[in-house]
């Protein structure tokens, strides 16, 4: 178990307090966009702020004693931070509720939020640079994930400008960052110390299991899938809307 603290150790932490503070903060406001009660808003909220800053305490309470280090089973412990989160995300995005606090959100603020994942690749360059990821998890190697976050300022711009082609351009978006996101997740699980270990370069990719880096696996990359997946449920709900209008005033 690898627990020594560092300023890298500390960058992971700060972006993940940032990343999660500004989707509190637009939940808060987007509430006010809903209609609702004031006390379904709280308590949704308190919900909502519950689960994430208790999910990211339990993530860094089971790391700093060793959990997510124990690489024998399948799939490894890491892989299981990302998945956890995905069915409740899934529940929300298709809800009564979030669908209609899904339409109260700018579709600007979906995709612009993607672009905490050039921070996240720039500190996994650094990680490289310092011995403690392999070469292929980094954009010098085979991640090609820092161009979600290039590219979510010009698709965020034009949907601001509510350029008619912006929404297309958009699902596009989301679908080729969650490809983008699988092929890196794939490439850190078989560069992990693992039966399934297919990258022998060293070193090898046990830094996401220690302590704090378990937020980038367990945190970060479900905000980026969650991100992804309420934006194209926006996308395909106004679409669908927007044809039953033209449908109706035909």
């Amino acid at each position: 178990m690898k627990n020594s603290f560092s300023l890298p150790a500390l960058a992971w932490i700060v972006l993940t307090c940032i990343c999660v503070t500004v989707i509190l903060f637009g939940l808060k406001t987007a509430f006010k966009r809903t209609g609702w009660e004031k006390t379904k808003q709280q308590r949704i909220f308190l919900t909502a702020t519950i689960l994430i800053v208790g999910w990211s305490a339990l993530l860094l309470a089971l790391s700093y004693i060793g959990f997510f280090e124990d690489f024998t089973t399948f799939p490894p412990r890491p892989v299981l931070a990302i998945l956890i989160p995905l069915p409740l995300v899934l529940a929300i995005a298709f809800s009564k509720n979030g669908t209609q606090l899904l339409k109260s959100i700018p579709s600007q603020w979906l995709v612009l939020i993607q672009t905490f994942r050039i921070a996240v690749e720039l500190l996994l360059l650094m990680a490289f640079i310092n011995g403690r990821i392999p070469l292929q998890m980094t954009f010098e190697g085979r991640n090609f994930d820092i161009l979600t976050g290039i590219l979510a300022l010009p698709v965020g711009y034009l949907l601001a400008k509510r350029k008619t082609y912006a929404p297309k351009l958009a699902v596009a978006f989301n679908i080729i960052g969650l490809l983008l996101l699988i092929n890196i997740l794939v490439i850190a699980v078989l560069s992990m110390p693992s039966p399934v270990r297919y990258f022998m370069n060293e070193p090898a990719n046990e830094l996401v299991a220690q302590f704090p880096f378990i937020l980038l696996p367990g945190v970060l990359v479900p905000v980026a899938y969650t991100m992804s997946i309420f934006s194209l449920r926006q996308l395909l709900v106004s679409d669908r809307e927007a044809r039953s209008l033209v449908q109706a005033v035909s």
